[in-house]
């Protein structure tokens, strides 16, 4: 296991013990706001946002971004803090996880609003010759919203180097994809003349391969791409609301992504898992004044 490896595990599994400190405390009533976790989704966050430059590149979250700031800050303790409503949180408490602005890294609540904000940020470093490019997260549910079909469109035609990454976890909220969504989710794209990448959002390696090549092209081409991640999310929208199929969630647990990568590693890699959840941990005390 190399160096790289190891970081991307480790970011895994900070994800990982963040959100499920966030529930915890959620259901102690310490937070500020609700919850919206990535847990079953970790690796379309680390495998993303390790194929970006972070000093340049742009990204832009969603409503379900814990796992995407993590990947891009490692600032665990601002993001707790914030969704806590300390003052020394990433925005002062103020934003909570679905309003925060670190450095090139913004989130916004709004289904698909973020989409052709981060299509005109793309085109503003464009016309500055900057070398950066804007990522933009989205999952199932946003394909029903019209304004992303308007910012795919002036994306391409005035070619904005831009990544919308569609994080499929086939559903939105608890309503199956394909009991809302006509047609073939994976095809959208083609209309405008974006070219589509599909990759397995489990597989954090697999992701990463699939972010760097789709940044590597928009960087050559300044041209937009999109990446389809087929992913599945372990835990319900928010807090509750959950009348998925157990069996159907089983099926799915048993290729989460630190499980999976573990396997791929090949190694023990218990101390990293266990550093993490500790660091986690003493981070909530601290903040709780225990």
């Amino acid at each position: 296991m190399d160096v790289f490896q190891r970081k991307l595990y480790k970011e895994l599994c900070l994800i990982r013990h963040t959100e499920t400190s966030l529930l915890e405390l959620f259901s102690q009533g310490k937070l500020n706001g609700t919850v919206h976790t990535c847990i079953g989704q970790e690796a379309c966050a680390v495998g993303v946002i390790n194929a970006i430059n972070k000093e340049i590149d742009i990204v832009f979250s969603n409503h379900r971004g814990h796992g995407h700031y993590i990947a891009y800050s490692d600032d665990v303790k601002g993001l707790i803090a914030e969704i806590m409503g300390l003052s020394s949180g990433i925005c002062r408490g103020i934003g909570g996880s679905q309003h925060i602005q670190f450095k090139n890294f913004y989130t916004n609540g709004i289904q698909g609003a973020g989409v052709p904000i981060v299509t005109g940020m793309a085109l503003a470093e464009k016309f500055k010759m900057s070398g950066a490019i804007a990522v933009s997260f989205i999952g199932d549910g946003t394909f029903g919203e019209g304004a992303i079909y308007e910012a795919f469109n002036i994306a391409s035609l005035w070619e904005a180097p831009v990544l919308f990454v569609a994080e499929l976890n086939h559903y939105a909220q608890s309503t199956p994809s394909n009991e809302q969504h006509a047609g073939n989710l994976l095809t959208r794209a083609d209309s405008f003349g974006i070219s589509s990448t599909v990759a397995d959002g489990m597989d954090v390696l697999a992701v990463f391969e699939a972010a760097s090549r789709c940044v590597r092209t928009i960087r050559e081409t300044q041209k937009p791409e999109m990446l389809f991640l087929e992913t599945y999310r372990l835990g319900p929208h928010s807090k509750g609301d959950d009348h998925r199929n157990e069996d159907e969630i089983a099926k799915h647990r048993k290729r989460e992504p630190i499980a999976l990568f573990e396997k791929a590693l090949g190694g023990n890699v218990s101390d990293i898992y266990q550093g993490a959840k500790e660091e986690v941990n003493a981070i909530v005390r601290e903040l709780l004044n225990v």
